[in-house]
């Protein structure tokens, strides 16, 4: 019954009151943004989402748009100011994916939606991450977020995919507050955020 209702009933209640709750910190971070970073003020990007469906989500920006001599832009750990860095240590960058959930494209809990380019170089058991909508925080999230490997990231997504219901969407959404609250995970030991996936061996 959660699998086949009640979580997306949660879904969209838990996030129309949080985006109603936050409303005066989607301001005051919307504010911020404009400020330090500029317009726009929202990254929108295609990712994929349950059954490969593409979607548009929606975060604060947490990047400038600093680029070199050839007009391209410049690496992710030139780009990522201090005060990005901190919208993300905090995941408040993340804020407006509730819209996202609230329309039914992504969930509070679930795999990470991850970029449409690696759709292609999934393998078939990796590809079970998208038999459910993906999710605000997930478990692979709550085991380590990105200071983990994809290959283990792609292991939590998939025994989410099989094993989940509602008292492991609380217990995810436990271990994720107090990871963020610890600054648990924020980047892998090599990148500013995380590495891209480049495929299996």
């Amino acid at each position: 019954m959660y699998r086949c209702f009640f979580k997306r009933f949660f879904d969209f209640l838990l996030s129309l009151i949080a985006i109603i709750l936050l409303s005066p910190v989607f301001l005051i971070v919307a504010l911020l943004v404009r400020t330090k970073l500029g317009s726009p003020i929202l990254f929108c990007q295609e990712r994929p989402g349950k059954d490969e469906k593409i979607f548009k989500m929606y975060k604060f920006r947490s990047m400038s748009d600093e680029r070199d001599e050839n007009g391209q832009l410049m690496p992710d750990e030139v780009r990522l100011t201090s005060f990005g860095k901190k919208l993300r240590s905090t995941s408040l960058d993340e804020l407006p994916e509730l819209f996202n959930i609230l329309k039914g494209d992504m969930s509070i809990v679930g795999p990470r939606p991850l970029l449409v380019k690696y759709l292609p170089l999934y393998s078939a058991e990796q590809r079970k991450r998208h038999d459910v909508r993906p999710g605000l925080t997930g478990w692979a999230q709550a085991n380590g977020r990105n200071a983990i490997s994809w290959e283990e990231k792609f292991k939590y997504d998939v025994e989410y995919t099989e094993k989940y219901s509602f008292f492991m969407d609380l217990k995810i959404i436990f271990m994720t507050v107090r990871s963020v609250l610890r600054h648990e995970g924020i980047s892998s030991e090599t990148a500013a955020t995380m590495e891209e996936f480049l495929g299996n061996e």
